[in-house]
């Protein structure tokens, strides 16, 4: 089972997006955009997500693998 990491080579705020279209094996830009797109409908409710998220999730070693597998 693969687990979820915030991006450490594709982030532009905290790597969240980019870690959860890793997870998703998704395009990062698709991420980003329905993230953003949520955000301003959700009237800020995925933001606090988002913030909430960045917090909780942790963060891929340097070399982008985490345990030593490429999944």
């Amino acid at each position: 089972m693969k687990k979820l990491y915030r991006s450490v080579t594709d982030s532009k705020l905290t790597g969240l997006c980019g870690g959860l279209a890793r997870w998703l094996n998704v395009d990062t830009t698709l991420v980003r955009l329905l993230v953003a797109a949520a955000a301003v409908f959700s009237f800020g409710t995925v933001l606090v997500l988002y913030v909430i998220g960045s917090v909780i999730v942790p963060k891929e070693s340097y070399g982008g693998f985490t345990d030593g597998f490429d999944y």
